[in-house]
Order: structure tokens, then sequence, then C-alpha cells
């Protein structure tokens, strides 16, 4: 988070559906928790500690930061306190000389219970909703029709996983958490804690979900239950009609995301660089961030085929999603939204993914290492897109592409003088229509970060 959005958040000095101040500064209260229920439960928001109900901001203990974020992690990790888990990290943010805590919380597919309790976000207050059956059948219908991974197969056995994965699963577990709650639980206690294994308490029904079939399900299950999934992998360099190498995946997620990590490590060169003073594969961080994306936050109902194609000088990748916005995604800018939070969370668990929003600030930073100053082309629209370039060539085609011409410079120039500035003024100073300014802004907008705000009536600019 930046300084401009703790300001944001921290402007209109009231709480709000998506925002919640808490004023603990030595510890996270039981209220904490609640709130990540009742976030989960409906749009998401962010949590904000260190700050009184008015927005007024305290800070937080210094000396106790450090064993409030651990505790955090580890009652989110507590099946007794937390059903499902979830993985969430807090983050520290210096404001106006305080230490402020801060997490977003993301919506999640299924019903999300703090200590037994079901919590809902009504304005600015969380509302236990438990023994309320109407709310509760609202609720399950709500994220029935916005997410696909919970929905149950109660036909599907433990015969039809391959639950021969598990040992894999608690070793990468293990790698990451050696603490971790997994760890002492059997294999099905492991797929509740996870949300693979549910109960809808409105029909009344008890299952495996698709969450549960994409993660462990063996082939033919998974043609069953998802006949359009598949994920092609093409290398086309030699042979540009057709390809050089090319490899189909519509095995389990967990198996599928090594098999295209072997096909991008086979294909593309590799870098190093320090992190952390020990030398990393910058090459393998960029391939774990555009393979989990692909396998993570696509969407399984839709029969469009998920690809990966690596090509001279760039690395693409296209999958179907459900869109919440349409254009470029800019590291600073964006706001994360899982379109699959039960496999985001298993996969994160295994250490194959970070925390929610970290894969766009990951190739934002790794991508230019790799290329040569390049940056990474993320798309989000019906059909999720990322580009990496991974020569200094695809680098200086982006760079002959993005320059303006004349007039877009001088549109250009003139927003950044007066951002309030209309397009009808523009027009007609240019002397040209105020269709040919609509067109320039469009081709702006693909060049360099270009916003309209309708509200405040105003440009935005980067």
């Amino acid at each position: 988070m930046t300084i401009e959005k703790m300001k944001e958040l921290l402007a209109s000095k009231d709480e709000k559906i998506t925002v919640e101040f808490k004023s603990c500064t030595n510890e996270i209260s039981e209220s904490v928790y609640e709130t990540v229920s009742s976030f989960s439960n409906r749009y998401g928001g962010w949590i904000i500690m260190g700050v009184k109900d008015d927005g007024n901001p305290i800070g937080v203990n210094r000396n106790a930061a450090g064993d409030m974020k651990r505790n955090f992690v580890t009652q989110l990790n507590n099946t007794n306190k937390m059903s499902p888990t979830l993985y969430l990290t807090v983050e520290e943010l210096e404001y106006e000389g305080k230490l402020l805590l801060w997490t977003y919380v993301p919506p999640a597919s299924t019903v999300i219970k703090c200590s037994g309790r079901v919590y809902d976000r009504n304005d600015d207050g969380d509302l236990d909703i438990t023994d309320s059956p109407i709310q509760m059948e609202n609720m399950y219908a709500r994220k029935t029709g916005a997410f696909s991974e919970n929905k149950l197969f109660p036909y599907a056995a433990e015969d039809d996983l391959r639950m021969d994965l598990m040992p894999k699963v608690r070793r990468l577990v293990e790698n990451k958490n050696s603490e971790h709650e997994w760890l002492k639980m059997t294999d099905h206690e492991i797929m509740i804690s996870a949300g693979l294994y549910e109960k809808n308490f409105v029909t009344g029904e008890k299952g495996y979900n698709l969450a549960a079939i994409m993660l462990f399900g063996k082939d033919d299950v998974i043609r069953s239950c998802v006949p359009g999934y598949i994920t092609d992998a093409i290398y086309r360099v030699e042979n540009v009609d057709r390809y050089d190498d090319r490899l189909q995946v519509s095995t389990n997620l967990i198996e599928s995301y090594e098999k295209l990590m072997e096909f991008i490590a086979k294909h593309t060169s590799d870098k190093f660089c320090l992190i952390d003073n020990m030398s990393t594969s910058v090459r393998d961080i960029i391939a774990r961030e555009v393979v989990s994306n692909l396998l993570v936050h696509r969407d399984f109902s839709s029969a469009y085929p998920a690809k990966i194609i690596i090509e001279k000088d760039w690395m693409r990748t296209e999958n179907w999603c459900r869109p919440r916005r349409q254009g470029n995604i800019l590291a600073d800018e964006f706001t994360p939204y899982p379109k699959n939070p039960l496999i985001a969370n298993f996969f994160t668990m295994m250490g194959r993914s970070d925390t929610l929003g970290s894969g766009v600030k990951n190739l934002y930073k790794y991508t230019p290492v790799y290329s040569g100053g390049g940056n990474p082309e993320i798309y989000e629209a019906d059909v999720f897109r990322i580009a990496i370039p991974l020569t200094r060539k695809a680098v200086s085609e982006v760079r002959l592409v993005n320059e303006l011409t004349e007039r877009e410079q001088l549109v250009y120039d003139m927003i950044c003088e007066n951002q309030k500035i209309s397009v009808d003024d523009i027009a007609d100073q240019l002397d040209v229509t105020r269709r040919t300014i609509l067109r320039d802004v469009q081709e702006l907008k693909k060049k360099v970060f270009l916003a309209y705000n309708k509200k405040e009536a105003c440009w935005k600019l980067k």
C-alpha cells in the first residue's frame, strides 16, 4: 500500500462496507477476526490497525507489532478460529510518524466462519447471521452466482481424487512453514480445513467441490466435471506458422504447475540475481507468477483453452476470466480480486504463490531485470492476457509502439498542464473534432497511464 492509498482510506474519517479501522495497539482483538469473516463473506475490504473509529491514526506499539503480525497469521490457520483457514498477511506502513498495520481481505468463494459463527458486512458493521436462515440462504446464493469453484459434487468420493499427492503437499507446506496446522491433520481434515470438502447449509448437501476436483481430481474425473479444461503450452521460434514444441496439459493443478514450469525452463534462458544475499533465478520467479495466475485465476466454467506461448522475444499467456474491470493493470493501482480464492489459498499454502496481489508486483519488479528494462503487459478483460518481454529487442519494440504521435503528445501535454481540461476544450484549441480527440485519448490510454474521473471531473496521470 502507498501513502496516497492510506490517505484515501483515512480521508473519509468514517468506516464503510469495505474499510474497517481498529484501534488495537498492543494486540489483535477478537473483533478483527470477525471483520475478516464479514469481509470474506461480502465484498472484501481493508482492515487498518492503529486507527480510531473516526479515522484518526494513533499508531500501534512498535515493540508489539512483530507479535501481532505472527499471531494474526497463526490464528487464520487455526481451524478452531477460522473455517476454512485463510492465508493473509499483515503489512506495516509508516504514516505521519506512526506505525500502522494493514491487511486486505479478499472476498471468498465459500462461507467463512469465525469461531463457528458466520458474519456478514453491512455498512460499517459486522453482523452475526448464523441464526438467520434467510440471510444465510442469501449469502450462499450470492456466492454460488459469483464463483464456480465452490460448486459441490456430492457423488465425488475420495477414490476419485489423487490423494497420493498429499505427501507432496505436506512437504511443500512444511518447507514454507514447519509449524503449519496441516502437518498435524489427516488427509480428510486438510480437505475440510482448506474448504475443499464442505456442507451447503441451505440444501444440506455435503461433498467435494470443484476446487477439490481441480487440485486433486483424477484425469478422467476432471474431464467429466470440467470438459473444456486444458492448458496449451506452445514454443514457436523456428516454425512460426505452427510450433516447434507443444505440451497440452489437462491433469490436476498440482501436477499441471510442475509440467508448465518445466516447459518454460526448457525453452527460455535463465538469469540470476541476488535476493536476500542468495543467488536466485529471476526466470523462475517470473514463470511461477505467470503459471500460478494461469492455473489459479481462470474461469473453469468456460471451455476457452488457457495458453502459454513462448516466442523468440516474448512469452504470452491468455485465459478466460470473469473481469471486475477492463484495461491495463499497473503495479501501483491494482486492487487484487481472487477469481478462485480456495485454489489461490491452497497454492499459497504450498509456497507456489504469495499473498494476493503480490504476483503483479513481482512481475513489475523482476521483468525489467530479466528483459533489460522492459515491463510486463497485463490486460484484464473477458480474456486475461500477460505479455513478458524476454529480450532487449522486445523492449525496443514496445518503446517504438508506445511513442506518441505529434497530436497525441499535444493532447497529453495539455492534460498535464490542466487536469480539469475538457475534451471539448482540447478539440477547440487544436481545431479538430471532439471525436478525433476521443480517439486520441483511447490511443493514449494504451501507451501511458491516463484515466478520467467523472465524479471529480478531472484527469488522473502517472
